[in-house]
C-alpha cells in the first residue's frame, strides 16, 4: 500500500530545479517559510524542553521531513542540531536537495522513498514534518496514520496544508496560480483541499491528540506572512502528538 499519486509526483519532478530559486516556481513556499519554521520550532522547543534561542536547539532529536522537496525545512533543522532523514518520493527533487545540502556542508540523510517503505523498514522518529504534502497524497487519512507509526510515543507530528474555502480557491489558485503565476496551472486542486476539522479528525482517528493549530496569513500589501491563532481559511498548520 503506498499513498503516492503518481500524477502529483510528477508535478514536481518537473520543477525540481528551482526549489533554491526564491523567484522561481517555489516562491510561496519561500515567502512562507520563515513563518512555519518559527512555528516548527517553538512546538518541538515547548515538546522536548529545549532553550528556543539555543544554537543547537534541536540537537539529539531525530526528525523526518516527509515530502522534504528541495530541502527547504530539512536544511534549518539540521542546522539546529536535529539528525534529519529528508524523504521524498520524486528522485529529481532529491537530487536537487543532496546538491544543495552538500554545497552548505550539511549532513542531511536525503532519501528518494516513501513514508510507508521508512515505516515497513522500522524507522521511527521524534518529530514527523509533513508540510504542503497532505493534498496531494492518495489517501490523506492513511497516510496520516503512516506519519503516526513514523513517531515514536511522546513525538509530533506536524502538518500543513490548505483550508478548502471560497478564499483559498481565490487566493491559492486564482491568485498563485491564474494571476501572480507563481506556480504552474493545475499545481493545486480544490477538491482535495483539507478543512481544519477534517485534518483533526484524520489525526485523532491515527491516534495523534491534536495539540495545537494555527493559520498561516499572507498579507499581500507588505508581501508578508503572519501567524494567526483565528485566520485558518486558507493556509494552516497542526501538531499532534502521539501519546503512546
Amino acid at each position: 500500500m503506498t499513498s503516492i499519486d503518481p500524477a502529483e509526483i510528477a508535478k514536481f519532478e518537473a520543477m525540481a530545479a528551482e526549489w533554491w530559486d526564491p523567484a522561481g516556481k517555489f516562491k510561496p513556499l519561500h515567502m512562507m517559510n520563515p513563518v512555519r519554521l518559527d512555528y516548527i520550532i517553538t512546538q518541538i522547543c515547548a515538546e522536548f524542553d529545549r532553550d528556543r534561542n539555543g544554537l543547537r536547539a534541536l540537537k539529539g532529536l531525530r526528525i523526518l521531513d516527509i515530502g522534504c522537496g528541495g530541502g527547504l525545512v530539512s536544511e534549518p533543522m539540521a542546522r539546529l542540531g536535529a539528525d534529519v532523514v529528508g524523504a521524498d518520493a520524486a528522485e529529481g527533487n532529491i537530487a536537487v536537495a543532496q546538491v544543495h545540502a552538500d554545497q552548505q556542508e550539511l549532513a542531511i540523510d536525503y532519501r528518494a522513498t516513501t513514508a510507508e517503505s521508512l515505516r515497513d523498514d522500522g524507522e521511527t522518529f521524534d518529530v514527523v514534518l509533513a508540510l504542503e504534502i497532505v493534498e496531494h497524497v492518495a489517501d490523506p487519512a492513511a497516510f496520516i496514520a503512516t506519519c503516526r507509526d513514523l513517531v515514536r510515543p511522546g513525538g509530533l507530528v506536524i502538518l500543513s496544508t490548505i483550508n478548502r474555502t471560497a478564499k483559498s480557491f481565490g487566493a491559492a489558485i486564482i491568485g498563485a496560480e491564474w494571476i501572480m503565476r507563481w506556480l504552474p496551472r493545475g499545481t493545486h486542486d480544490w477538491q482535495r483541499f483539507i478543512t481544519p476539522d477534517e485534518l483533526a479528525q484524520m489525526s485523532s482517528g491515527a491516534g495523534l491528540a491534536v495539540a495545537d493549530a494555527r493559520g498561516m496569513v499572507f498579507n499581500p500589501i507588505t508581501f508578508g506572512w503572519k501567524l494567526s491563532d483565528r485566520d485558518l481559511s486558507v493556509n494552516y498548520i497542526l501538531t499532534g502528538r502521539r501519546e503512546t
